[in-house]
């Protein structure tokens, strides 16, 4: 260094000097040699990019009071969120993170839009940070469109409330629970206006989940919200909040969709179709009914001598009677002759093991349960 300087001196006293200073509050802390990865967005839909492969946006839509987000290698907080809107009204704003595409603006490398029926697995996870002084709820949302769409609003959104602080309460009315990747929540179901919405609602705060969307997924499509020709569009979590806000973070976002048509880590050979080669099966449904309604598990046995990889179960619904929910299946169409599909994490049956899955419905006249059940199109041995 010192070698340095003095050619330095001899040839452009400034510059040695300007390079000794530099020098000198570098030794002393007061200039940093280390980047900074964090990124403030105060724009009302500015984004940017984190990891490579997910989109960071403030989405300030529903107020024109001052919102901002300061953007980490992993996640974002809020820092400012000014002002409050009413409790019975749409919030300020969705700061969130996403993979996916929303309104043209896609994350990078993202396989969305994805035809449902090629998705084997969609793995992820959120990590969230609450404050108190605030009203709003945490949303992990997924949306679904008839068409591979990358622009505007999809037709049907899932949400999924990790938390919900204040009198604020999800779009449409309650009309059940169900049990959905290891938890229990209270399903609300409306429309927007704009589109079809399903709400999963946490009786209390869950700071981080790992699961597969395709839980979710299955939900809707059971509902008749979905079709497995439909397409995900984005996969996104974030907050919305009413009144306040500063504080909330996700700390941490990932989202991957895995299908069958190639191969890779994140891409997966071809699931094979469902079989049922040892051509063997038992079905018990253990039924509960009241005036008008219905709940009906169904477990399925495998009694050949080769696993099953992949089952359909179909059974026809006595006249009168309507599947309004289910759980550990799809099941479609809502009524007559049905087929249950299994999910992502029930797919396989051992010799001798069992499958349980169930549904919620409603009934008109005298109540009673299908009498002939078939596993992968062999006739199953009821009781």
């Amino acid at each position: 260094m010192s070698a340095l300087l003095s050619r330095l001196r001899a040839l452009h006293p400034a510059l040695a000097a300007l390079v000794l200073t530099i020098a000198s509050l570098t030794s002393v802390g007061l200039v940093s040699t280390s980047a900074q990865a964090d990124t403030l967005i105060c724009d009302q839909y500015g984004s940017t990019t984190i990891q490579g492969r997910y989109v960071v946006q403030n989405n300030r839509w529903g107020t024109s009071e001052q919102q901002c987000i300061n953007v980490t290698s992993t996640g974002f907080q809020l820092t400012t969120a000014n002002g409050s809107v009413p409790t019975n009204g749409a919030p300020k704003s969705y700061p969130s993170v996403y993979n996916g595409c929303h309104y043209t603006n896609c994350s990078p490398g993202t396989n969305l839009p994805k035809q449902i029926s090629t998705i084997s697995t969609a793995p992820s996870s959120i990590s969230y940070t609450y404050v108190s002084n605030a009203t709003y709820n945490a949303s992990f949302d997924i949306w679904l469109d008839p068409s591979p769409k990358k622009d505007g609003v999809s037709a049907t959104e899932i949400m999924i409330w990790l938390n919900r602080v204040g009198s604020i309460q999800p779009i449409g009315s309650r009309t059940g629970t169900a049990s959905v990747a290891g938890r229990t929540w209270e399903v609300w179901t409306g429309n927007n206006g704009g589109n079809e919405v399903i709400s999963f609602v946490a009786p209390s705060a869950v700071n981080s989940m790992s699961f597969d969307v395709m839980d979710f997924v299955d939900q809707a499509i059971a509902k008749g919200l979905a079709q497995q020709s439909w397409y995900i569009t984005s996969i996104q979590a974030g907050f919305e909040p009413w009144q306040n806000g500063a504080g909330l973070a996700v700390n941490s976002f990932s989202s991957t969709v895995n299908s069958g048509d190639g191969g890779g880590p994140t891409n997966p050979p071809t699931t094979p179709p469902p079989t049922n080669p040892g051509g063997a099966c038992r079905v018990t449904n253990t039924t509960s009914s009241w005036p008008g309604g219905f709940t009906s598990n169904i477990t399925v046995t495998n009694t050949g001598s080769t696993a099953i990889n992949g089952w359909k179960a179909g059974f026809t619904l006595p006249s009168g009677q309507t599947v309004t929910n289910a759980w550990n299946a799809t099941v479609s169409p809502s009524s007559g002759a049905v087929t249950a599909t299994n999910t992502s994490s029930n797919a396989q049956i051992a010799p001798g093991a069992s499958q349980s899955f169930g549904f919620q419905g409603t009934y008109s006249g005298s109540f009673s349960k299908p009498t002939a059940y078939t596993l992968n199109g062999t006739t199953c041995t009821v009781g």
